[in-house]
Formats: C-alpha cells, sequence, structure tokens
C-alpha cells in the first residue's frame, strides 16, 4: 500500500487521446520532423585542377622581361660607345662687336638700334651642326628691352661662322630702376653695359648617327658699349668677349 506521506517524484502521466465517434482513442499524428536550424555551409574544393598554361605563361614572361633587360643594356653600350668615339663638345660663342645707334632714353621709355655680330664655332672633329632655330634678346641687367630670332645655319667639322643680328626697340618702357641705371652709368661712365642672352635649338650629326636635338644656352655679359649723355650712338669697349655657352 502506497505511503500518502511519500513525496511525488517524476512526470506526471500523459493525458489520454481524446476518444473518436465510435468511443475508441483517436491515433495521434506523427510528430513533425525537426529541421536543420542553419543553412549548410558551402561546399568548397580544396584541391582545384591546376592549369595547365600557367607555366608557359610564367615562362612567357621572364623570356619578355628577359628580353627588355638585354635589349636596354645592348643600347646603352652603344650609345655609350658612340659617345666615347665622338667624344662630342659644346660648340664655343663670342661677341665680334655690339654697336648702338638712335638711342633715346626719355619719360622711362627707349628707343634705340643694336647691331651685334657674334662668332661661332664647332670644335667638334666628327659632329656638324644645325640650327634650325635660334632666338636672341638684348637685356639691360636682368630686364629684357628687344628680341630677335636668328635664321638657321649649318656648321661643318672644326668649323666657325659669324652672324649678324638686329635688335630694335621703339618707345618700349623700362622700369624705373633700369631707366634710372642707364641714366647713371652714361653719366659716371660714358657707357652702359648690355647683355645678349640666346636659345639654340641644334641637331648633332656624325655621318648616319644624328642625335637629338638640343637646346643651348648662350649668354654673353657685361658688353660695355660706349655712349655718353651727349651722343646716340657708340661701340662696344675691350673688344671681342667670350659667352658662356651650356646644354
Amino acid at each position: 500500500m502506497a505511503d500518502p506521506n511519500r513525496p511525488v517524484t517524476g512526470y506526471p502521466a500523459a493525458a489520454a487521446p481524446p476518444p473518436n465517434h465510435n468511443g475508441y482513442p483517436s491515433a495521434q499524428p506523427p510528430p513533425p520532423a525537426t529541421a536543420y536550424p542553419y543553412a549548410a555551409p558551402p561546399y568548397y574544393n580544396n584541391y582545384p585542377y591546376p592549369d595547365p598554361y600557367a607555366a608557359q605563361r610564367n615562362t612567357f614572361l621572364r623570356r619578355v622581361i628577359a628580353i627588355l633587360v638585354a635589349s636596354t643594356i645592348i643600347t646603352g653600350t652603344i650609345l655609350f660607345v658612340i659617345w666615347i668615339v665622338i667624344l662630342p663638345r659644346i660648340p664655343e660663342f663670342q661677341v665680334d662687336s655690339l654697336s648702338v645707334s638712335n638711342l633715346n632714353l626719355s619719360n622711362s621709355l627707349i628707343t634705340a638700334n643694336w647691331d651685334l655680330r657674334f662668332t661661332a664655332r664647332n670644335p667638334n672633329k666628327k659632329l656638324t651642326l644645325y640650327y634650325d632655330e635660334i632666338a636672341a634678346a638684348i637685356f639691360y641687367d636682368s630686364l629684357s628691352i628687344a628680341d630677335t630670332t636668328v635664321p638657321p645655319f649649318f656648321m661643318d667639322r672644326v668649323n666657325k661662322t659669324s652672324q649678324e643680328v638686329r635688335f630694335v626697340a621703339s618707345g618700349a618702357y623700362v622700369e624705373k630702376w633700369a631707366f634710372e641705371g642707364m641714366g647713371k652709368e652714361r653719366a659716371e661712365k660714358a657707357s652702359v653695359r648690355f647683355n645678349v642672352r640666346m636659345v639654340a635649338r641644334v641637331s648633332f650629326k656624325a655621318g648616319a648617327w644624328r642625335a637629338r636635338r638640343r637646346y643651348l644656352r648662350v649668354y654673353c655679359g657685361d658688353l660695355s658699349v660706349g655712349v655718353a649723355l651727349n651722343k646716340s650712338s657708340g661701340n662696344l669697349l675691350g673688344g671681342q668677349r667670350q659667352c658662356r655657352v651650356g646644354l
């Protein structure tokens, strides 16, 4: 006989299913299938098929790089040998004469004509030179007063040629410091110092070999022209002057 004071343990019994219309317990439908709470992970192929053309591509790239490196080295070597054999030298320039005429300075305006004669010399024994564009300007200190162009000319090996250039200023404005500076030089020294600058595009050629065009910069400074206050014309003082030349 069960002890009425003993505590009850366990789960309560499940209730019986309700009877059907015949008085018998009805059948319970099977419990639904339990669904997986997460989507199935994607499938990764950790062992892909090898690329049959990968080795060919790598070989092709290595050959292209090797060809480019070899071509660069060969071209550089050839140019270096040509440079050593030819030994190119920078042309030389000198001012033979410079004269000024019709000089008039008034009200910060200048009117004058400058006639320049210079000589260019090619010291190279294996190179010919062709000047196809030359721009020239005359300056007082750093102020440009007048400019012009020089016609193209050719220079053979170890040769020299002389060119004449005319600069014209007609009522050109000059800054106050330049206007006063020229007046002071004329009063104290009876002369004015001018500078000439030229930029020339020149081609170097040795037989069939032709270097790319270079820009030659020529500077002829401190060209003192004797022209006092009571005169309007004068000539270069001190004879010929060498110019500085650079590429």
